[in-house]
């Protein structure tokens, strides 16, 4: 939307302290004028020395140095206005092209002002903290949209391929190549809602009430019990009534999905699940420990990420899609908590996220 050109802040500064200098030696004649010319006959007196000069007088002497006096505090505010008003606006001036850059694509510079704290400082440093967590923002978000067009078209990939083979093969068990399809679909399927997911999380658009997340971890619990069964793990719950603030719907999906990542990523029997729950000043805290392979620390610090599947990419029939713990960490963030992540000794892995309350 155009506007209308108008004067610069600079320009603007400069005719305040022109004009403020002019006030100030006007309201300074004034002075002289209320206090000390109006006790000054108005016409010359003898005195023994000759005669003493009256307020005409003085009138007539002290006008035209007056004038000059103002013509020299106007020329003195403008030159000295102009340059002052310059080195102030200095850093708005590095400010505002590093915005029109950030606006033009580049998010990789900073303004890094420099000097000692104050307010054009602390908007500088504010600046380049959004510059950067844009940058990261942005960096995260493209390696999330390849990561995804990778794992879309893998899907997509092997649907053709079937078919190709199946057209070329009249002989070729229909039966069988419709349950391979069944199943290829039913993981696209499943990672466009987990997409879908992250989308709703990341605008933010929910609603926030109570939730008790005990309740969660236990209802999850339930949930997945015959996937545990299943895979011989020992799944046990525990803890006390954990109060916190947020979406009922997205934390159970948070709990959800911890549970079912500590089930499937596992010993292959004799596994174990323990998910606890607790209250503590400002909010409630929930953890998820498993027993499993043991983890290097550098892998840990990964498995939150996109598509990012413990020591490798590759996965079974029932290891997910890879964005359980990438879905966990965005409900965390959206809801203002912390998550953490930290491999067992033992093996496994132990995840503690800490949620505010209603006074968080």
């Amino acid at each position: 939307m155009g506007r209308e050109p108008g004067p610069s802040v600079r320009l603007k500064l400069t005719l305040s302290y022109a004009g403020f200098l002019v006030v100030a030696g006007g309201l300074l004649l004034a002075v002289v004028w209320l206090f000390l010319l109006r006790y000054v006959p108005p016409d010359a007196t003898p005195t023994l020395d000759g005669y003493s000069p009256g307020r005409d007088d003085l009138i007539r002497a002290f006008t035209p140095a007056a004038g000059w006096a103002f013509v020299f505090l106007l020329v003195f505010g403008l030159a000295g206005g102009w340059i002052l008003a310059g080195r102030m606006l200095a850093p708005l001036t590095r400010i505002t092209d590093a915005a029109r850059r950030a606006a033009g694509g580049s998010l990789s510079h900073r303004i890094a002002l420099e000097g000692r704290d104050d307010e054009f400082r602390e908007l500088a440093d504010a600046f380049d903290t959004m510059l950067a967590r844009l940058e990261a923002q942005v960096a995260e978000q493209r390696r999330f949209a390849a990561n995804a067009s990778h794992e879309l078209r893998t899907p997509l990939a092997i649907s053709q391929a079937m078919l190709e083979v199946a057209r070329s093969d009249p002989e070729h068990d229909t039966v069988a190549l419709l349950e391979r399809l069944s199943a290829v679909n039913a993981r696209a399927i499943e990672l466009t809602e987990a997409l879908l997911v992250l989308s709703r999380v990341d605008q933010g658009t929910f609603d926030r009430e109570r939730v008790d997340l005990s309740l969660l971890a236990e209802e999850a619990a339930e949930t997945l019990l015959p996937l545990a069964e299943k895979r011989g793990v020992t799944l046990e719950t525990s803890g006390d009534i954990a109060p916190v603030i947020g979406s009922p719907a997205l934390l159970l999906q948070l709990t959800t999905n911890l549970v079912q990542n500590a089930i499937t990523h596992n010993l292959p029997e004799g596994g174990s699940v323990r998910v606890h729950t607790e209250a503590r000043a400002g909010g409630g805290v929930l953890t998820v420990e498993n027993t499993g392979a043991r983890l290097a620390p550098e892998l840990v610090a990964t498995l939150t990420e996109p598509f990012q599947r413990g020591s490798e990419r590759l996965r079974g029939d029932e290891s997910g899609v890879g964005l359980g713990l990438a879905i966990v960490q965005s409900i965390t963030r959206a809801h203002d908590g912390s998550l953490t992540l930290a491999a067992r000794p033992e093996g496994g892995l132990l995840v503690t996220v800490r949620l505010p309350g209603a006074g968080g």
